[in-house]
């Protein structure tokens, strides 16, 4: 099934949001950045121009690019030629909002996928901490720690 660039564009957005908050967000960008890549490619998204990051880097400024997908605003890192080519639009705007959406993130991470033709294992996947579990014993004291241990002498 055909997504259109809105739709893609509301998914992107849901992925993005996640991304800024999630403890391992390289995943979520990966495939938003595939995603724009491929939307820019098939002239389904446009390069709108240049502005100033929120977040300069070692307290420097730099250029984002801003993009529209359908009726949402992404910024994605420029290359040498879109700092030539584009122009510059100054700072950011920050009255504007991109439109409210209410996908959950694993229907937006699917249509995505679809889009990019990505089955799940493309993903790299964040790191999991394995988690071990400590049986509780019977024998330990009820004030102290499961965790701990008297030494032997």
């Amino acid at each position: 099934m055909e997504e259109t660039p809105n739709k893609i564009g509301q998914a992107l957005f849901i992925v993005n949001r996640h991304a800024k908050t999630a403890p391992d967000p390289s995943y979520l960008y990966q495939l938003k950045n595939a995603t724009m890549e491929k939307l820019l490619k098939e002239k389904k998204a446009l390069k709108v121009g240049l502005h100033y990051s929120n977040n300069p880097k070692r307290s420097r400024q730099h250029s984002v690019i801003l993009v529209q997908v359908g009726e949402y605003y992404f910024h994605m890192p420029p290359s040498k030629e879109d700092m030539k080519q584009l122009q510059h639009l100054g700072q950011l705007d920050s009255s504007y909002r991109n439109p409210k959406t209410t996908l959950s993130l694993t229907i937006a991470k699917k249509i995505l996928m679809n889009y990019l033709n990505w089955n799940a294992d493309k993903l790299s996947k964040p790191r999991t901490h394995s988690t071990t579990s400590y049986p509780f014993h019977s024998t330990y004291p009820t004030t102290l720690s499961p965790f701990y241990h008297k030494r032997n002498k």
